[in-house]
């Protein structure tokens, strides 16, 4: 088993109905206990992972006519899917200029688009089947320094000529009239991003998959995955035989696939809430709703919710514990973005691990010609996933264009092996968040 970070994060005691303590699980109605698996099942597709990924997938494979089963091991949504930030944005974890590096301008501008179509299809997705999930308009990235401003600046430019995809610059003054911090040089503006609940959605998916006819096991965690002709994923109760396996499992493989858990590594990401501060405060500080992520290697990111806290995240950990005085160091930060809040503490506070892959670009493809996977979403999964499920049911029923696409992208292992990689990744992130405070 790879020796990966999974010990407890902070406030993560189940309020009751299975999920770890957050005000996503406060405020969210529960899906009903699915059952565990038992005995031997036989399906046409097994899924291993029961969030974003394997859940998108289940819902348009069932709806193609599919078989599928979802082998999750605690709840639907328990991991990253129901508790993330909320924000999706279009694009990935890396920069499009990597992306050209990695694959050329051809395959760059392929994959640029299929995230365009990530995001369509988030929101039909939403509409189409219901799922009230708060989503909002409107994303923003904010720089702190000059060198940011060059760079977003820079960027709006490149997407436009390259991508025709357009994106907004605020000079200062334009973004404190709609953004009400003392900090941010301008802001990068993407009109076609936004946010939603994280776990509303999760759940929702889940609902539309059963009704799509898919069979979800909870608290049933894969042991063992045993590729061939036909592909058996094993639990502790009992196991499942497909023609197809997918692995969604992202940052909590925990030994079930070692060529792909060598090329992600999960980090501890972690948000708070505060009480409601009524519409008008809160508007106060976010006039029009949008979700904000500074431009820092180790950002503060943040929105509004439907009942008007703030949600508030950063302080990502690339060790095996939480950075020591979480809470404090998470308030204090928030009341440095915003000094107003300075009455203002975080009422709830939860984290989780997110997958990072080494370049933080996509990791998808396939083990086998039958057993497929997605990871590596680096942060940027809220929308990226939806793809990821369909692209790999339309890989499953034959079209596998764009899949190829994905699979061209090089990955490699983080260095280190299983002893060395997380200090030499605490290392890095040590010197880019130096590289934050003094440039």
């Amino acid at each position: 088993m790879m020796a990966y970070p999974h010990a407890p994060l902070p406030h993560s005691d189940s309020p009751g109905n299975g999920y770890p303590d957050s005000w996503y699980a406060r405020s969210t109605p529960a899906l009903p206990p699915q059952p565990r698996l038992q005995g031997a099942e036989h399906a046409d597709v097994c899924i291993l992972g029961g969030g974003y990924t394997g859940l998108a997938a289940a819902l348009a494979l069932a709806e193609a006519g599919y078989a599928v089963i979802v082998l999750e091991a605690r709840r639907v949504g328990w991991g990253a899917s129901g508790r993330n930030g909320g924000q999706a944005i279009v694009g990935y974890g890396c920069e499009q200029e990597t992306l050209e590096a990695l694959v050329g301008n051809d395959d760059a501008r392929l994959l640029f688009d299929f995230s365009r179509d990530g995001m369509r299809l988030l929101r039909e997705r939403i509409a189409r089947h219901a799922i009230a999930c708060d989503w909002r308009d409107g994303h923003a990235h904010v720089p702190l320094k000059p060198r940011q401003v060059r760079a977003l600046q820079h960027g709006i430019l490149r997407m436009a000529e390259r991508y025709d995809y357009p994106l907004q610059w605020w000079d200062r003054a334009r973004t404190r009239q709609v953004l009400d911090s003392p900090l941010y040089l301008g802001a990068m503006f993407d009109p076609a991003s936004g946010h939603l609940q994280p776990l509303a959605y999760a759940l929702g998916l889940a609902r539309a998959a059963l009704a799509a006819g898919v069979r979800i096991y909870e608290d049933s965690a894969v042991t063992r995955q045993q590729p061939g002709e036909r592909v058996v994923m094993h639990t502790a109760h009992g196991n499942v035989t497909a023609a197809f396996g997918v692995i969604a499992g992202n940052a909590l493989l925990r030994g079930i696939a070692p060529t792909l858990e060598q090329r992600i590594m999960p980090v501890g990401t972690y948000v708070g809430a505060t009480p409601p501060l009524g519409q008008a405060r809160a508007r106060a500080l976010i006039a029009n709703d949008m979700a904000v992520a500074d431009t820092n290697w180790a950002l503060d990111y943040y929105r509004l919710s439907a009942d008007h806290r703030l949600l508030f995240g950063g302080r990502a950990s690339y060790s095996s514990r939480p950075p020591a005085g979480l809470q404090g160091l998470m308030t204090q930060r928030m009341h440095t973005v915003f000094p107003q809040l300075h009455d203002v503490p975080l009422e709830t506070l939860w984290g989780g691990y997110v997958d990072i892959s080494r370049n933080r670009a996509p990791h998808w493809g396939r083990l086998a010609p039958n057993l497929y996977f997605a990871q590596g979403f680096s942060g940027h999964g809220v929308a990226a996933t939806g793809l990821a499920g369909q692209v790999i049911a339309e890989a499953i029923a034959g079209q596998s264009r764009r899949l190829d696409v994905f699979e061209r992208i090089p990955h490699r292992p983080f260095p280190g092996g299983q002893r060395l990689r997380t200090p030499l990744l605490v290392a890095a992130m040590s010197w880019y968040r130096l590289r934050d405070a003094l440039w």
